[in-house]
């Protein structure tokens, strides 16, 4: 499949990303009506891209079927109003399985999961990815990318392979790091998401990015917004105001290795009174004496 039969999934790329978080119920399991309540509230907001099963879904806390629920539920909810992009990973047959899955209710992409595995070597990426991109060949693939040791020539290396891997998921917080691999991999050949976010977003549109994921969308969709509109016109001043307002909400996300990451996200949107602040381990709620500054900086923004 040429590249051009990829458009729609391009386009979807080069914008927010929203990551949905996955609501719990006071029983543990996966909020159902709430979860659909949430993607309704980004698709009014305006958010056209979601990636169910991200990290800031709790990916790795879930239960395979308890993934797929979360998959159906995405795709059932935002019927054409939004691109899907399904997180997909572990072993490689979980991720081929969960790829199939996606495609077969109807999701145009999966972003393949950083491999968790202890041992990672620059060519088992390609065949990792590779195996995962060769079981869907009609969807698009978006390799996420943490790992700093990782060489541009690789990724291209992979998309040689596979013509579906159309976009890269770029989490490496070293912005000279990104625009080098990128030049590296083929600027123009891919679609570059910045994921580490709206505080990342700025340094990396500058060196080529085209989009951003977002966890923070989930409390104030117009704020993303905001951020990326600014962007697109080139006006970083702009950019900058909208990081500036944000910046309290991503520290306290990104403290201590990014331990509160979720934490902080359910929190706010708690405050609001629109979901559980329930996180599963190893994540843990916030304590009561931090939880009134996230509250402040929720109602803050206005929502």
């Amino acid at each position: 499949m040429s590249s051009v039969a990829f458009e729609t999934q391009r386009a979807a790329l080069a914008d927010v990303v929203a990551i949905p978080v996955t609501p719990f119920a006071e029983d543990g399991s996966v909020e159902q009506d709430t979860y659909r309540a949430l993607l309704r509230r980004l698709l009014d907001g305006g958010i056209t891209t979601l990636t169910p099963n991200g990290n800031t879904g709790e990916f790795y806390a879930l239960t395979p079927e308890e993934r797929r629920l979360v998959t159906e539920l995405t795709i059932d909810e935002a019927g054409e109003r939004a691109v899907i992009l399904v997180g997909v990973g572990h072993d490689i047959p979980t991720a081929v399985a969960s790829a199939r899955h996606a495609r077969d209710l109807g999701a145009q992409m999966v972003m393949v999961h950083q491999p968790v595995h202890p041992y990672v070597s620059q060519a088992g990426w390609v065949d990792y990815h590779r195996a995962v991109a060769q079981a869907v060949p009609e969807l698009g693939v978006v390799p996420y990318i943490r790992n700093a040791q990782l060489t541009g020539a690789r990724l291209a290396e992979l998309a040689d392979a596979c013509p579906n891997v159309i976009g890269v998921k770029y989490a490496v917080p070293d912005a000279a790091k990104f625009a080098a691999f990128a030049r590296d991999a083929g600027l123009e050949r891919f679609v570059w998401v910045a994921g580490l976010a709206e505080p990342y977003a700025p340094s990396y549109f500058s060196a080529g990015a085209t989009g951003f994921t977002s966890g923070l969308v989930n409390v104030a969709p117009a704020v993303s917004l905001n951020m990326i509109e600014a962007l697109r016109s080139g006006d970083y001043p702009a950019a900058m105001k909208v990081w500036e307002q944000i910046r309290r909400f991503e520290e306290l996300r990104a403290d201590s290795g990014s331990a509160n990451n979720v934490t902080v996200v359910k929190e706010a949107l708690a405050s609001l009174g629109l979901c559980r602040r329930d996180v599963r381990p190893p994540s843990r709620q916030l304590p009561e004496s931090e939880r009134a500054e996230v509250a402040a900086i929720a109602a803050g923004w206005s929502i």
